[in-house]
């Protein structure tokens, strides 16, 4: 089917309910539809619901049926509209943005977008090799926007804060993590697991990386004296937590740290497929909404004022 190209040309084309339902369909079952309760392929269409009934389980189910769009009252022209948004604004976009935009409330839109990041998410089994750059990070609020009365700063300013580990395979995609804390055995557990033995890593020179230079060529670079040194250096992953804290600062403000990992598999969705077109991060999307539901009350499940972190 034909691909639209711009955010423009997506709302006219998806505009049209039966050609956003047909798409969806191309999307989910390009090799023949699959029942989503039992896999059966033998089915019946009634057309005038847009529904199908299993011929093995008797069951009827939609094409939202086993997404993330399912038991969404939303209509597929106004969630294509803002895959197509999340997906390709650098910096993210605002819940209150998209509630204006697409006439939903906030608290609508704050759903959506969460379960569009819950599609964006994605796994490999593929160890990272080559040239991996490694750095940690600290996110939540700084101590001078704390009340005095909750202030708390002691040793490299991490109180309060969540832990945030990264690897860029150069030339390549970024793996993020969030640890319970940066203890050595921790952070070289991750390593382990996520780059491929013998390659070459780079880190600062933080105490916990110490020790790898046994599986790995191991080259550090200290920050207290400089940032580059010919070919060593932290740079590209650098870049992935300033676009990181652009979004987190100037378009989203607040994070409940027990969702910070979901906005983190956003901007890792983004600058992994930084280098291809809006149209193909649109349809990249779209091929992780199946088996991700998400339901509200499992997001709000930890969602308490308390725990709201100001970035």
């Amino acid at each position: 089917m034909n691909q639209p190209e711009t955010l423009q040309e997506a709302i006219v084309y998806f505009a049209n309910k039966t050609v956003a339902h047909d798409y969806l369909v191309s999307v989910r079952w390009g090799n023949g539809i699959v029942c989503p309760h039992c896999k059966g392929k033998e089915h019946s269409y009634i057309s005038t619901r847009k529904i199908w009934k299993c011929k093995s389980c008797k069951k009827q189910f939609s094409v939202k049926a086993g997404t993330i769009f399912e038991a969404s009252p939303v209509g597929l022209d106004k969630w294509f509209s803002v895959v197509w948004m999340i997906a390709n604004s650098k910096n993210g976009i605002s819940s209150c943005e998209i509630s204006r935009a697409i006439g939903v409330t906030q608290k609508t839109a704050w759903f959506m977008l969460h379960r569009i990041r819950q599609a964006m998410k994605s796994g490999s089994f593929e160890k990272l090799s080559g040239e991996v750059e490694i750095d940690e990070t600290y996110f939540g609020g700084e101590a001078r926007n704390m009340h005095y009365g909750k202030r708390e700063v002691s040793g490299r300013g991490s109180v309060g804060k969540t832990i945030v580990v990264g690897l860029l395979e150069r030339n390549g995609n970024a793996r993020i993590t969030t640890p319970r804390n940066a203890k050595k055995k921790t952070l070289q557990k991750i390593i382990r697991a996520e780059v491929e033995k013998g390659s070459e890593i780079f880190t600062d020179a933080f105490a916990s990386y110490n020790g790898l230079e046994t599986e790995y060529i191991h080259s550090i670079i200290d920050h207290a004296t400089a940032y580059v040194n010919g070919n060593v250096h932290t740079n590209g992953i650098e870049n992935f937590w300033s676009l990181f804290k652009r979004t987190m600062r100037g378009t989203y403000i607040y994070c409940n740290p027990s969702h910070l990992f979901r906005y983190l598999d956003e901007q890792t969705f983004r600058f992994n497929n930084r280098k291809t077109t809006d149209s193909n991060r649109f349809a990249l999307a779209l091929n992780g909404i199946q088996n991700k539901r998400i339901m509200y009350r499992q997001l709000i499940a930890h969602h308490t004022p308390k725990q709201l972190t100001l970035f």
